[in-house]
């Protein structure tokens, strides 16, 4: 129980506070320091995630072709051109004989019993899928489609009978274009079909083929002697030149001149947005790692990063990666340049002038920046090895052990208040008492002395 002054007139709540504050100063550095490791931690941890981003761009810029840009184009809007990163530059004409089609037929139209039995779907390749109908063409197109045979099978409309009862019809059509698509559709067993006993429902009166599959077939160097001839099963050719690939949308007899130049901006563009992202990086680093000098009498401001050797070590790895030469040649030469304040930055004209004089001297010198990059950043930033992974680690090891000082620190100011409440509470008892004696004998004091009177 807390007596508060009762006998004393002594405030003694705000005296224990007060006694307990200055007991706490060791836990509140204590606690100060927590609040100063985690933001390092969290810093270290944006940063680590940084690092780690950059290591993936770095990985994709250290490619032998991470700088092919290219701009591809034709002189159909029927023909279309994708040059990828291997792709050189190329042109070339290109004569569309044959577009690329899916086989189709449609049988002929019958009645809700004309589509019953045995039914055998015969592929390109000679393999047979027998399917079997109860007489619909509803449920025999539903029989094919769940044979999963490479074609879908539909049903449309085929008229009227005599009697004007409904007929039907089922378009069967194959799940890709190209004459390795084709099929036929017999009424039959597979067994009959072998025997060329099997009826062809397309033969059939009012049946027919509506769609021959076919594949697109294109002329390179038509008309000369190395004309040479190039199919596809879809539209679309792969490789024509080297990682370019065009689709034909129309037969054209005249030739198609198709043409893959390098795209000189796209090239700086991607030179230059990996640069960016390294000098963004270390730019962060160094303003984590100022110290703002006060004037006297006032508080210097540290940087989260300030006397942090990992992340200097981190800084001058980078820079070194970044501007060290390359088999003799500097980094600078193909725009990536160092000024004397440290800053890094990308110069595009002068990208632009080496890309002219020598594409691969410059893909080489960019390509062996950035591997120098990757192997850096992965050092510092791995998962399990990394340097600024183990710092973190470290970090939040401390943490955890300020932590649990933290909490024996507030054990012992417990017992502390619990000690100061009982010792007042007992000072109050005591003066308590005592001003009781105190009133009694004074009572008595004046009983004893005469009335004046």
């Amino acid at each position: 129980m807390q007596i508060d002054g009762l006998a004393s007139g002594i405030k003694t709540k705000d005296v224990i506070d007060a006694l307990i504050n200055v007991a706490a100063i060791p836990k509140t550095l204590v606690t100060n320091r927590i609040t100063d490791r985690n933001s390092v931690i969290s810093n270290l941890q944006s940063l680590n995630t940084a690092l780690q981003a950059l290591t993936d761009k770095a990985k994709a810029a250290a490619s032998s072709t991470s700088l092919a840009r290219y701009t591809a184009s034709s002189s159909s809007e029927a023909v279309t051109v994708v040059a990828g990163e291997t792709a050189r530059a190329f042109s070339t004409d290109i004569v569309v004989d044959t577009l690329a089609r899916a086989h189709a037929v449609v049988t002929a139209a019958g009645d809700a019993t004309a589509f019953g039995g045995t039914f055998s779907l015969v592929a390109a390749d000679g393999s047979v899928t027998e399917v079997t109908g109860s007489g619909s063409a509803a449920e025999l197109a539903a029989a094919i489609n769940a044979a999963k045979a490479g074609v879908t099978a539909t049903v449309v409309p085929g008229g009227r009978d005599a009697q004007g009862a409904a007929l039907s019809r089922i378009q069967i059509t194959s799940t890709r274009t190209g004459a390795e698509g084709a099929f036929s559709l017999h009424r039959g067993t597979a067994a009959e079909v072998a025997a060329s006993t099997s009826v062809d429902v397309a033969t059939a009166p009012g049946a027919a083929v509506l769609a021959q599959g076919t594949d697109a077939v294109i002329r390179l160097f038509a008309g000369t002697a190395a004309e040479q001839v190039v199919t596809s099963a879809s539209n679309t050719f792969t490789d024509v030149g080297e990682g370019i690939d065009i689709t034909v949308g129309a037969v054209s007899a005249d030739p198609v001149t198709v043409t893959v130049t390098p795209d000189a901006k796209a090239q700086s563009d991607a030179a230059s947005a990996f640069v960016k992202e390294i000098a963004t990086l270390l730019t962060r680093i160094d303003n984590g790692s100022k110290a703002t000098v006060a004037a006297p009498g006032k508080t210097t401001t540290l940087g989260v990063f300030t006397g942090d050797s990992t992340v200097r070590s981190l800084r001058a790895a980078l820079a070194s990666a970044v501007q060290s030469p390359v088999d003799g040649v500097s980094p600078s030469t193909i725009g990536i340049t160092v000024d004397k304040a440290g800053v890094l930055s990308f110069d595009a004209d002068r990208f632009a002038a080496a890309m002219a004089d020598d594409p691969e001297a410059v893909q080489s010198v960019f390509a062996a920046v950035s591997a120098r990059v990757q192997a850096t950043t992965t050092q510092y930033s791995d998962k399990y090895n990394g340097l600024v992974t183990q710092r973190i680690t470290g970090q939040q090891g401390e943490v955890k052990t300020l932590e649990k000082q933290v909490e024996r620190m507030d054990l012992r100011l417990d017992m502390r208040r619990a000690t100061l409440e009982r010792t007042y509470a007992a000072m109050e008892v005591r003066l308590s008492g005592l001003q009781s004696r105190s009133d009694w004998l004074t009572s008595q004091l004046s009983a004893l002395t005469p009335s004046s009177k």
